[in-house]
């Protein structure tokens, strides 16, 4: 059971989120008129420290901060995937993210299924890019909930049974409350709190890890013992050559997943600039080197003898904070990370209502609602959200959870072709896109529910079957049937929607005379 004194710097810190969420309306210009665009982007007008701290808080979750260092500790080096791949986002998001950004500002675009839209000038294959996003995001709002209750069960700060959903209940309550209200803006200011909390906390528990170890390397050492080694060059801490091809597929997978969902989306069109996209996606690796340290801590907690629940890996590091930290700083910890999943929750609930309302209340329901009706059902959509989140932890098992969120990474990594492709060419038909998509979604489907929810399957021989990323393998069936259905249905003269973007219509490249640079 927690301490007084952890306790009370855990409420101070969630209490400290609460009062900053509600300076988010000095964010809000008085002059200007309800609309979707200011509800769910901010008005487009976050500079470069804001947009950092809020795209970096919307793609470094609670869950992540306690499922990778929980994978370490269980399995060791595969675990740490994480770090290359969030790596590799930073220059595909440099690419890709200031492109968008660019061509969502000019033609007013707010989700990735109105760029969609207007690029093929096809309702159906907008429809599915919204929905697939809305499908992949649900499952990952709730795995935030999941992390906020291992951090605070290992903690000793969730009651259990009804009292320990209550407070599960308020902590969502006023999150919930300030998003209905302030919109994107609430969590941008609560990211401000989750950077620094989760800085400081990180570093002061790093500190006492390698103050009680006499360094890096005992660290390790100690792990590999648990682990089953006899030291740290043999043992399941380095990957074998087996390994690598699941190492090097999941991580490439997961980078082009991430720029597709919506809430990373949605905390990039908050950006007031295509130049405060870049600078972000530049100053991004402080929060890989920030998951990395998380990653470290999952196999200090190995080297100290944390004995995690059986099926509760995740809890490994809230249970090694617990141990190694005085009850104040504890529930600074637990505080940060409590607060590190309220802003993409948050950012998850305004972009799946956003979806929602942009391409499919308004594309098929209600062309004509004006804008003030947009944002409020917009609000009522993202409120309903958070709610389902929350009936969705309690009435199912937490694999549950982590299953569909597998399923997830493998869904939204589908739209990857109408949506990053399209921003370079437009030479792929839509309906062949839409064919290319229902394959990879059914394919990626069954190799993930075939390998018992393993997002990691076996390709080639059954002797010796090459492990590789279930995603990434669906994504490249999918490109081959757009490829091909593209070729198909052209020879047949099938038509296809006006292209209503200033993109060119297939790569192209200029040279700049002041420079003499190629660019696309």
């Amino acid at each position: 059971m927690a301490d007084s004194a952890m306790t009370a710097t855990f409420l101070a810190v969630i209490g400290g989120a609460s009062l900053l969420a509600v300076t988010a309306r000095r964010l809000r210009p008085s002059d200007r008129l309800p609309s979707l665009e200011g509800w769910a982007l901010a008005d487009r007008s976050l500079g470069p420290v804001w947009t950092w701290l809020l795209l970096g808080g919307t793609i470094f979750t609670a869950y992540t901060f306690t499922a990778v260092p929980g994978l370490a500790y269980g399995n060791g080096a595969p675990a740490f995937f994480a770090v290359p791949y969030t790596v590799i986002v930073c220059p595909l998001a440099f690419v890709l993210l200031t492109r968008l950004w660019a061509v969502a500002r000019r033609h007013g675009y707010i989700t990735a299924a109105d760029f969609v839209r207007g690029r093929y000038g096809s309702p159906p294959l907008a429809l599915v890019v919204a929905l697939t996003g809305i499908l992949a995001t649900m499952p990952y709002l709730a795995l935030q909930l999941l992390g906020i209750r291992a951090v605070l069960t290992a903690g000793g700060l969730y009651p259990r049974g009804a009292a320990g959903d209550l407070v599960m209940v308020a902590l969502f309550a006023g999150l919930a409350v300030a998003t209905y209200r302030h919109g994107l803006r609430a969590p941008a200011v609560i990211s401000a709190l989750k950077a620094v909390a989760v800085f400081v906390s990180l570093g002061v528990v790093c500190w006492l890890v390698l103050d009680r170890f006499g360094g890096p390397g005992p660290v390790f050492d100690g792990a590999a013992l648990r682990l089953g080694g006899t030291d740290t060059a043999h043992s399941p801490l380095i990957l074998s050559p087996a390994q690598q091809p699941a190492y090097a597929t999941l991580a490439l997978g997961s980078a082009l997943a991430l720029l597709m969902y919506p809430h990373v989306l949605t905390a990039s069109f908050a950006a007031d600039g295509t130049r405060t996209v870049r600078k972000v996606t530049v100053a991004l690796p402080a929060w890989t080197g920030l998951l990395a340290l998380f990653g470290f801590l999952g196999i200090a907690a190995l080297a100290a003898g944390v004995r995690a629940p059986e099926g509760g890996a995740e809890a490994a590091v809230p249970m090694l904070v617990d141990r190694l930290m005085p009850g104040p700083l504890a529930g600074l910890v637990f505080g940060a990370i409590t607060v590190g999943a309220l802003v993409p929750a948050a950012v998850m609930s305004i972009a799946a209502a956003t979806s929602f309302v942009r391409n499919v209340y308004v594309e098929y329901v209600h062309p004509t609602a004006t804008p003030k009706r947009q944002v409020r059902i917009a609000k009522a959509v993202s409120l309903t959200a958070k709610v389902g989140a929350v009936a969705f932890v309690f009435g199912l098992r937490d694999q549950d959870a982590v299953n569909l969120q597998l399923l997830g990474g493998v869904w939204i990594l589908q739209i990857f072709p109408a949506v990053a492709v399209g921003l370079f060419t437009g030479r792929l038909h839509p309906r062949a896109l839409l064919a290319g998509w229902a394959t990879g979604m059914m394919a990626g489907t069954f190799m993930v529910v075939r390998e018992g929810f393993s997002s990691i399957v076996p390709f080639g021989p059954a002797d010796q079957p090459l492990q590789i990323y279930a995603g990434l393998a669906a994504l490249l069936l999918n490109l081959a049937v757009a490829v091909l259905g593209t070729a198909v249905l052209e020879r047949l003269g099938v038509p296809r929607g006006a292209d209503a973007t200033d993109l060119p219509s297939c790569l192209t490249v200029r040279r700049r005379p002041e420079t003499g640079a190629n660019t696309p």
